[in-house]
């Protein structure tokens, strides 16, 4: 079953000002998800380093039984501010219509190849 919660002021960016969670029953905390396989690889390209992470977002939701519609809260880390718009692209792909809460930040990441890390806060 979908969490219900109320999103505030909804953005055309996919993403809300604020995301109202009322009385939920389990929140999940999912830790920075790096653009890497399961052999510890990433690839070159952002938007393919951007699935990945996603990927790895949806892995973590679907090992708690939740999915995307959980996602209350997003916090992006990008390696360069060029990656914005391409980050905007496949962040709104992805959520297809979903609006997290969302802040994004450019600032260095662990790895030097890693471009976005990712990490999110669900409930149901």
């Amino acid at each position: 079953m979908a969490m219900k919660h109320k999103a505030f002021e909804v953005e055309a960016r996919s993403y809300s000002q604020a995301c109202l969670v009322e009385a939920p029953k389990r929140w999940l905390y999912i830790s920075g998800q790096t653009p890497t396989d399961a052999d510890g690889a990433a690839p070159e390209a952002f938007a393919d380093q951007c699935r990945l992470a996603w990927a790895n977002i949806e892995r973590q939701l679907a090992a708690a039984g939740m999915t995307l519609d959980n996602l209350v809260k997003v916090t992006t880390f990008l390696a360069d501010r060029r990656w914005r718009e391409a980050n905007y692209t496949v962040r709104h792909e992805v959520l297809a219509g979903r609006s997290p809460a969302l802040t994004v930040i450019v600032c260095e990441i662990y790895d030097p190849a890693w471009l976005v890390e990712i990490e999110a806060v669900a409930a149901d």
